[in-house]
């Protein structure tokens, strides 16, 4: 990773947050923060909310890179559509590229990828777009609930913060558990339910930074434990030795089989008999007070307000391997 010492060095810096995805809210509280570390270390710094605002600022010249702080796709900008507009506009920005950030977004591509390469996932089918249970296709879901197995999850294939997620462990739940996801756009998701403990590995450059245990008070890490509740516990790191470092390797695999770079989070259930499954990866990662990567940085020794200026450091790596793969072909 690039070194920065002169905060002047990154140029005026576009933080662009919210935008117009189910994600918005959590978006502006971490660009609140995010900004506000910047400009506390004296980097030019200025918010700016969605993909349309930030463009015109953008063609009119005021920003010479991008703090990218949006969550999720449809205007959430961790999808690959802002990253394709960067490119094409040659500004340099944080976090993964096009091809990272697109298959990261698409939970079920994400897993398929996984397979291909062996590294373990939930059992999963995918729910194709418009999939209805009061419907003929309602038999489909059902024969591929009762092939996966219960308990189950149901969830949108590509949208972040547990939005639209729902456990579903007996058959009679399982129609309002589709009704739930179908409501947000894009295919949806059903895979095996991996009852055992949730953790999170971030990735910051090329360093691994400590997994978090996740403890929630309530069932399961929903919406609520992680942006409104306080007693939800974390333990970091959340595993010791040799099982430590072996999800730290995974994480870094499933981080690099997706094509992403610069930072990004990747989310991961472990069972009752210690073996890890890959969930997702997370490309621009939540920065709010409730936020892990801000946890596992700190844990390393990393305050938040160099947590963000490392992040800011990526927009200064070269183009990702298949960037320079694809510039070669050409």
């Amino acid at each position: 990773m690039n070194k920065i010492n002169d905060p002047a060095q990154f140029g005026r810096v576009a933080v662009v947050m919210g935008g117009s995805s189910a994600e918005r809210e959590v978006s502006l509280d971490s660009g609140r923060n995010v900004l506000a570390a910047l400009k506390t270390l004296g980097v030019d710094a200025h918010g700016i909310d969605g993909i349309p605002a930030l463009l015109d600022a953008l063609r009119a010249g005021h920003f010479a890179r991008v703090f990218n702080i949006l969550h999720g796709q449809h205007g959430g900008g961790e999808d690959g559509v802002l990253q394709g507009a960067l490119e094409s506009l040659n500004v340099p920005y944080t976090g993964s590229g096009v091809l990272g950030s697109a298959l990261s977004m698409d939970k079920t591509r994400s897993k398929r990828v996984w397979q291909s390469l062996g590294l373990p996932t939930p059992r999963f089918a995918a729910l194709p777009r418009g999939a209805d249970p009061g419907a003929g296709s309602g038999q489909a879901v059902h024969a591929a609930a009762r092939e996966i197995g219960f308990p189950l999850i149901v969830k949108p294939a590509c949208e972040g913060s547990s939005v639209g997620v729902t456990r579903v462990f007996e058959e009679q739940d399982l129609d309002a558990a589709v009704e739930l996801a179908a409501r947000y756009p894009g295919d949806l998701l059903m895979e095996t339910l991996i009852e055992g403990d949730e953790l999170t590995v971030a990735v910051l450059g090329r360093e691994v930074l400590p997994s978090i245990h996740i403890v929630p008070q309530g069932a399961f890490y929903d919406y609520n434990a992680k942006y409104v509740a306080e007693d939800t516990r974390y333990i970091c790191p959340g595993l010791q030795g040799d099982a430590e470092a072996e999800l730290r390797a995974l994480s870094l695999q499933a981080f690099d089989a997706l094509g992403c770079s610069g930072w990004g989070r990747v989310d991961v259930m472990r069972d009752r008999a210690g073996r890890n499954w890959l969930l997702e990866v997370n490309t621009a990662p939540g920065m709010t007070s409730h936020s892990l990567v801000p946890k596992a940085a700190a844990a390393a020794g990393i305050s938040y307000e160099k947590l963000c200026w490392r992040v800011l450091e990526t927009s200064l790596e070269e183009p990702s391997p298949e960037s320079r793969d694809k510039g070669e072909a050409e």
